[in-house]
């Protein structure tokens, strides 16, 4: 039997690493997701993994792409000026189909801002952040246990898809200690790879597959391949040939938008017949709960709709959870960077915004405040 612990979020968050099979972590300190990389040097050794602290953000992730190719899980975690840094690296991944998991403990910017202070502020940079046209999976936990639970889920579900997988940790709930109930590893659902099984010279690292995600051979495992940054055609190799560049484009966003419904998760609590709906994410979605406790003693009828997948943007759910609603609150510990998206969907006529960037928690009264405005 599995005995209760009192965890940090950032803690629950490298344990997930480790139990979702991750061997290794390159990274950088940096406040608020340090935590993180002291647990990973302590703890990956233990189960035969490694930790290298490189020189900066950048080689953090390049590390990590670098671990991956060898066929080994691999992770690295930051905040918002080394995530800013790693951007180049997340195009990499992205165009070279490298599973890797990037964890952002969210802070107060822009630049340094406050270091110690909690923020939304990276989740348009998340999925915006890296230049062209490419998807992202961002997934954001509101609780110690989901720390653990979403971090396993990101393994699950780069691995799954051959993409670089964003979990966006508010700093308040990175730092939150709750008591947690880790679940035995025989009853975590870890995910690998798809492995080829063709012989090395029939091997084509970016071809066309089911499901649209082609297999991926480790590095000094008999299979040579070429990776580059460059749009490439199905061996690997630099292109510009339009009937090469358009096929693998077009894959590559059909993997993440052909199986959305596997991919987003959500929580709708009370949005049957409510008049009011509360989309919310994060630390905040806490406060957005006990605001609609309150609000449901005096006979409102209000719902939560709890993000946990922010990218994709979960469209069908929040189109069909609002399509009744006379309105629609989203706070958010930013300027309404997920509001835009909500916006788009119901339209900007019934939204509410309610926004903080002063390092502070938005409080249950702020938001029943918005319940009230006309």
């Amino acid at each position: 039997m599995t005995t209760p612990k009192m965890m940090q979020g950032n803690e629950a968050c490298a344990a997930g690493a480790i139990a979702a099979g991750c061997r290794f972590f390159g990274g950088y300190p940096i406040t608020p997701s340090t935590d993180i990389a002291e647990y990973m040097a302590r703890e990956l050794p233990k189960h035969g993994g490694v930790f290298i602290q490189m020189e900066d953000e950048i080689a953090g992730l390049a590390a990590v792409i670098g671990a991956s190719v060898g066929g080994v899980k691999a992770m690295t975690a930051t905040s918002g000026p080394g995530f800013s840094l790693m951007q180049e690296n997340i195009g990499y991944a992205a165009m070279a189909e490298i599973p890797c998991v990037i964890v952002d403990v969210m802070r107060l910017g822009p630049s340094t801002g406050r270091p110690t202070s909690p923020s939304q502020g990276d989740v348009m940079q998340a999925r915006w952040g890296t230049h062209g046209d490419h998807p992202i999976i961002a997934v954001a936990p509101s609780s110690v246990d989901e720390c653990f639970g979403l971090t396993v889920r990101a393994f699950n579900l780069s691995e799954r898809y051959r993409t670089p997988v964003i979990l966006l940790i508010d700093e308040v709930v990175g730092h939150l200690r709750e008591k947690v109930t880790l679940p035995p590893p025989d009853q975590i659902r870890v995910l690998e790879r798809l492995r080829p099984t063709e012989p090395p010279e029939w091997y084509k690292p970016y071809g066309s597959a089911p499901g649209d995600v082609p297999a991926l051979a480790p590095f000094g495992s008999g299979y040579r391949y070429h990776i580059t940054g460059l749009h490439h055609d199905e061996a690997g190799f630099p292109t510009e040939r339009v009937d090469e560049v358009r096929p693998w484009t077009r894959r590559v966003f059909r993997k993440i938008k052909g199986n959305v419904q596997h991919i987003v998760r959500y929580e709708a609590e009370g949005v049957e017949g409510a008049r009011t709906i509360v989309v919310a994410y994060g630390a905040v979605a806490r406060s957005a709960r006990e605001a609609i406790k309150i609000a449901r003693a005096k006979r409102r009828k209000v719902g939560l709709l709890r993000l946990q997948t922010l990218w994709p943007f979960p469209t069908r759910v929040v189109s069909e959870v609002c399509r009744n609603a006379q309105r629609v609150i989203v706070p958010e510990m930013n300027l309404g960077q997920m509001a835009i998206e909500v916006e788009r969907i119901v339209g900007d006529r019934i939204v509410r915004r309610v926004n903080r960037i002063d390092g502070e928690l938005i409080t249950p009264q702020e938001i029943l405040e918005a319940m009230e405005t006309k």
